[in-house]
């Protein structure tokens, strides 16, 4: 590995947890640089789990004091989380690099659409306290089964689901949503190592970044206009789709 490629890996690492930890969308960064990278599509995606679950780790610990307030749903929605990404890791592990390649520019287009839809989506519909009641558990199940197959837009799409569910302050939903993503993101490593499909030298560069962008996030979530963060992650989605599209 040139000094150039574990320079940009490290750098894509920290930026992925620091928009995860905002909103959501640090996968189109992972996958495009480790795409870059030489790194079949089914690995590059399995690797984007591993590198961006410590971000998802010191996210939760930096969102810890919301995340106890609403401990109860966490515990169940953290169940359904867990058994979705099983669900749609053991599913990706079943294509073939081929298979799932031909499927990744569509995958990109719709999860690129789904986060620039996010404000249309804006959490706080429901008064704050209000519980999760089904559609949120079906939501979350089919979300997880989602992220555990292909992470990109998962974060938005857990936010969309609680804040049309649950609604409430933004950060209570944002800590919510980093914690159910790392359960995801835990489930699906297990899987993917027992798949043998991880590229472990790149995950190696990439994970400290990882674990100083997702604590950093959160400053960024609390200080950084969004708009300005989602609108770098719709282009780099964009722009990954067209290259899956021009080069498949």
């Amino acid at each position: 590995m040139s000094i150039s490629t574990a320079i940009m890996l490290f750098v894509a690492g920290f930026l992925s947890s620091a928009v995860n930890a905002v909103a959501g969308g640090g996968t189109f960064l992972t996958f495009g640089a480790m795409t870059l990278a030489g790194l079949p599509p089914i690995v590059a995606n399995a690797t984007s789990a591993i590198v961006q679950f410590p971000g998802y780790v010191t996210s939760a610990l930096a969102y810890r004091r919301e995340i106890r307030r609403d401990f109860r749903e966490a515990a169940i929605l953290g169940i359904l989380s867990l058994i979705g990404g099983l669900a749609g890791a053991l599913i990706l592990l079943s294509l073939s690099n081929p298979s799932f390649r031909a499927m990744v520019p569509w995958l990109l287009i719709a999860a690129t659409v789904i986060f620039a839809a996010g404000p249309l989506l804006r959490p706080g519909i429901p008064a704050e306290g209000t519980p999760v009641g089904m559609f949120g558990l079906a939501g979350q199940l089919l979300t997880a089964i989602y992220g555990g197959f292909f992470g990109a837009g998962m974060g938005i799409m857990m936010l969309a689901v609680l804040g049309l569910s649950k609604g409430g302050d933004y950060h209570r939903l944002n800590a919510l949503k980093n914690f159910l993503a790392m359960v995801i993101a835990a489930v699906a490593i297990v899987v993917f190592t027992g798949g043998n499909v991880v590229g472990w030298l790149q995950a190696a560069v990439m994970i400290p970044g990882g674990a100083l962008g997702g604590y950093a996030g959160v400053w960024l979530a609390r200080r950084v206009p969004q708009a300005l963060i989602r609108g770098l992650v719709v282009a780099v989605g964009l722009l990954l789709a067209v290259y899956y599209f021009v080069t498949g």
